[in-house]
Order: C-alpha cells, then sequence, then structure tokens
C-alpha cells in the first residue's frame, strides 16, 4: 500500500509548498481539486484543506460536504481550510478590522496538543488573511493565539480535526515544518518510506508491467526532466526506447552537438534531427508570444511525428511530464495564464498511448532521482529551460541572426555563472534557479571606440526560487555584473547596452513572453 495525505486545492497559491513540505518528509501526497475527493482510495491516512482567494462569505467560494472526510481521515485546515471548517461546523468568521499579513508570533501555544509537540516559546509563523475566526464551533478550543489572532490555531475535542490561520508551509513560519511533521507523521501515521530510491524500484517494476515489450518513443529536450524520463524508461525496456532529439534552431549555443554526446554516454538510443530551417520558416514575421509558442510547438510536434512514425511498431509515447506540469494543466479557476508546453499536444493520427513516469514528483525529486540513477551532476543541475527555447526570449520577431546574437550573449552569461565562485565555493549557477539573456525589440545609441553605434539592447535575468510558483530576482554581485556586461558589449557584434531584470514573480513570469 502506498500511504498518502490528501491535499484538497481550495486555490492557494501555496497549495504545491504545502506538498513540497510533506513530501520532504518522506511522505507521498497528491493535490487533488477541492470537489474531485477520491472516496474509494483507501491509501489515504490524512486531509489537508488549502487555503484559498476567496472569503467562506463569497458566492463563488468553493465548498465541500466535511462528512465525507472528518471522523474518516485526521483533517488539518489551513488558513481559508481552517475557516471553512469552523463556519461550517457553527463557528463565526468575519472580515478583520485590517488584512492580518506577516510576521505575527505565538503568544499562546498548548504545547500538551501532538500539533505543537516540540514548538519553542513565542514561535513565528506567518499570516495572510483578510478574514478571521472570531468563534468557535461548539466542541473546538484554541491551541495557540497571537497578539491580534486569538483564534490561530484549533482542535476538535472528540475528533481528529486541526486548524491553523497562519501558513505553516512557507518559509517565514519558523516551526512551520515541524508542525506539519506532527500532522504527518505522529497524527497520520506515515511510515515515511517515500523516497528517490523507493521510486525507482516501484517505477521500473510499474513500467515493466504496463510496457512489457511494447515499443516507445521519446522526445528528449535535453532538460533534467526528460533526460530522468529516458533513463527510468531505458532501465525498464532498454532497447525498445528510442529517444528523439530535435533541433528547433532556438536552441542555446552548441547545445544540439553537446546533449547528444551526453546522452550517449547514457546509453540511450537517440536520434538527432536538424529542423532549424523549417521552424524559422514558419516564425518568419510573427511576433504575438501565444502565437510564437503555438507554433514552435507545433512544428516540434509535426517534426517528432514524421520521424516517430519511421519506427515500427511504436505503441507509447514518453514524456518528462511533472507534477508541477499537471497541476498547472487542472487550474481550479479554469483561467490560463500561458499555454505549458509539457501538457497536451499529442497528435491524435499517431495513436500512441501516453507514459509519464516522472508524472507524480516535483522538479528537487526528479533531480534527486537522477542522482540516484547515477547521471551526470551538469546534467542533473541544468537550470530549466524553456520548452520554446530561445523562442520566448526573443521579443518580437524571430530569424536567425537574432538567435546568434542571443546564443553568444547567454552564452557569455550562462559561463560565466558557472565559473563565479562565491565565498563558500558553490558557482552563482548552482545558486540561481533559472537564468538566460534577453533579447530586446530596441535599438539603442552607443559609443565604441570614436564611433557612434545604434545595436540591439539585452536583458540579463536570473532568479531564485524552489517551484517556479513564485521567483525572486537574483542578487548577483556587481563585479560579475559588470564583467558580463563588458564582455557582452566587446564580444557580440551587434548588441552595445546590457540591463539587468530586478522583477519577481509575481507580478512578473520568469520568462518574458
Amino acid at each position: 500500500m502506498q500511504q498518502k495525505i490528501l491535499i484538497l486545492d481550495f486555490g492557494s497559491q501555496t497549495t504545491q509548498l504545502i506538498a513540497r513540505r510533506v513530501r520532504e518528509l518522506d511522505t507521498f501526497c497528491e493535490i487533488v481539486p477541492y470537489n474531485k475527493f477520491p472516496e474509494n482510495d483507501k491509501n489515504i491516512i490524512g486531509v489537508i484543506l488549502s487555503g484559498s482567494p476567496y472569503s467562506v462569505y463569497d458566492k463563488e467560494a468553493f465548498k465541500i460536504d466535511l462528512n465525507k472526510i472528518i471522523g474518516k481521515y485526521p483533517v488539518l485546515g489551513i488558513c481559508y481550510g481552517a475557516q471553512f471548517i469552523s463556519h461550517t461546523l457553527g463557528g463565526k468568521v468575519e472580515a478583520a478590522g485590517s488584512r492580518e499579513y506577516g510576521r505575527q508570533n505565538l503568544e499562546y501555544i498548548d504545547f500538551t496538543n501532538p500539533l505543537f509537540k516540540g514548538f519553542e516559546n513565542n514561535s513565528q509563523v506567518w499570516m495572510s488573511h483578510g478574514d478571521t475566526i472570531t468563534k468557535l464551533p461548539n466542541g473546538f478550543k484554541v491551541i495557540a493565539s497571537t497578539q491580534g489572532v486569538e483564534n490561530a490555531a484549533f482542535v476538535a475535542l472528540d475528533q481528529k480535526v486541526w486548524g491553523v490561520q497562519f501558513h505553516p508551509e512557507v518559509f517565514h513560519s519558523v516551526q512551520g515544518t515541524l508542525l506539519l511533521k506532527n500532522f504527518v507523521v505522529d497524527i497520520c501515521g506515515s511510515s515515511q518510506d517515500w523516497s528517490a530510491s523507493s521510486f525507482i524500484e516501484t517505477t521500473v517494476k510499474e513500467l515493466k508491467e504496463q510496457l512489457k515489450d511494447d515499443k516507445v518513443v521519446l522526445g528528449l529536450s535535453g532538460g533534467v526532466d526528460s533526460s530522468v524520463a529516458a533513463v527510468l524508461l531505458n532501465k525498464a525496456i532498454g532497447k525498445n526506447l528510442t529517444c528523439i532529439f530535435v533541433n528547433n534552431g532556438l536552441l542555446r549555443k552548441n547545445e544540439f552537438e553537446d546533449v547528444l554526446k551526453d546522452y550517449e554516454g547514457l546509453g540511450l538510443n537517440v536520434r538527432g534531427v536538424d529542423a532549424s530551417q523549417e521552424f524559422y520558416a514558419a516564425l518568419s514575421g510573427v511576433e504575438e508570444p501565444e502565437k510564437k509558442r503555438k507554433i514552435i510547438g507545433k512544428g516540434f510536434i509535426d517534426v517528432f511525428s514524421a520521424e516517430a512514425l519511421k519506427i515500427q511498431s511504436v505503441k507509447w509515447l514518453g514524456q518528462g511530464t511533472i507534477y508541477p506540469d499537471r497541476i498547472e494543466s487542472l487550474n481550479i479557476t479554469g483561467k490560463t495564464i500561458k499555454s505549458h508546453h509539457n501538457v497536451g499536444g499529442l497528435p491524435e493520427k499517431m495513436n500512441f498511448q501516453l507514459c509519464e513516469p516522472l508524472k507524480w514528483l516535483f522538479k528537487d525529486e526528479v533531480r534527486k532521482v537522477g542522482r540516484e540513477l547515477s547521471m551526470p551532476e551538469h546534467l542533473i543541475k541544468r537550470h530549466p529551460f524553456p520548452g520554446p527555447g530561445l523562442g520566448v526570449r526573443i521579443l518580437g520577431e524571430i530569424t536567425e541572426e537574432k538567435v546568434k546574437i542571443l546564443q553568444e550573449a547567454d552564452d557569455i552569461f550562462i559561463k560565466g555563472l558557472k565559473n563565479w565562485k562565491t565565498s563558500d565555493g558553490i558557482s552563482l549557477y548552482d545558486k540561481v534557479w533559472q537564468a538566460g539573456v534577453i533579447l530586446l525589440p530596441v535599438k539603442s545609441v552607443g559609443v565604441m571606440g570614436d564611433e557612434r553605434t545604434y545595436e540591439r539592447a539585452v536583458a540579463l535575468r536570473a532568479v531564485t526560487s524552489t517551484d517556479a510558483m513564485t521567483a525572486d530576482w537574483a542578487h548577483l554581485p556587481y563585479d560579475f555584473l559588470a564583467e558580463v556586461s563588458n564582455k557582452i558589449i566587446n564580444n557580440v557584434k551587434g548588441v552595445n547596452r546590457v540591463a539587468y531584470d530586478i522583477s519577481s514573480k509575481p507580478p512578473a513570469t520568469i520568462e518574458w513572453e
């Protein structure tokens, strides 16, 4: 039996963070929309109700029948989840006098309650809500309070039900991980047997049973997700796996050749297809970001399909889809921010079944699996790179000339990050989640030698993150930025200005398009 914590998603921005914290406790968990509770799943050992952008009183607020879970599983409500429990069972939730946001200290804690086992006095927590619980339902009691929030945490007297109005999943709740451990391990009884090695053993066994002697084709991108998926599949079915690596003309400098060499070293059966000119022709004259994405996505499918159909008797399409890709595609608000390159797009005429060996993993878990599989460290540590490649880093029309300019500038930036060591001996590249150069659709006046120039401007982008759902701009050393700027301007013909993007996500996205 695979034990799991079920997280009911009411639309919070931090729902994925809750899941990652649970996974860090070596416990499997699954996020499902609030209205999709799997009543027949016998592996559930506990349920967490997430936060929400709504108030419990809003007409469109997400609601569930608590009778389906209370009394059957231990339940923890977080923020909206706690308020919903209180409101539904007869308590009172009202608008706070002012929005309760930021760091607070728990001035009262019931240390005898198992949820707060091991907590310190005045433990810091993170609040983020506009409503507050002013009266608990009958049969509930307070187990933690801050100066401004009396019912910061509560428990049912005769049921395994807890609620907290702060966010234990965020970094600023100093003992938040301990609270989640107390719930997941001590209260729910997790055996903490979810690990990279157990995942590999289970997944390889399942792949062998699922695929038997069938053939699988997989599209490689050079990134860690598709690479780990390929190695897992190769471990399960060997020669029955064929990988296809398409050069869409929007890869980094020398990436097509370098990645093919890497894959040879992994013993993978890989076919490389250079379709650069086809993509440049299809993108000619196109400036609108979403249209460019769709052209690049369709182009990949067309080239990949043509190559895949040359292989006889293929039944399965392997993909490096990871858990966040699937969660984003199930956005319960129904709003799409931008199309995602890892979900959908399977051409019906190919008539393949889908195989996604990494579909339950977060990015950091994929890297752990890669290390367990003894893959090269430079492949495992590779930054995320968008499916449309440099196509979403060239604002406006894409041309071969612009791609070459951007490749040169990007190569200088990425090599610089890898070569610049900080005081602890770690490279800037390993401290950054994702980095790249953006080619801007403007020209600027400059002076080189005694001549006036009118050339292109580029922006450097580097962010820190844990899951890409939120990201902060990386505070790179000024000396490093100065060195990279000088190298780009002096060595990349056509660029005379370098800027640095200091926008965080939200409100900006990591990529510019």
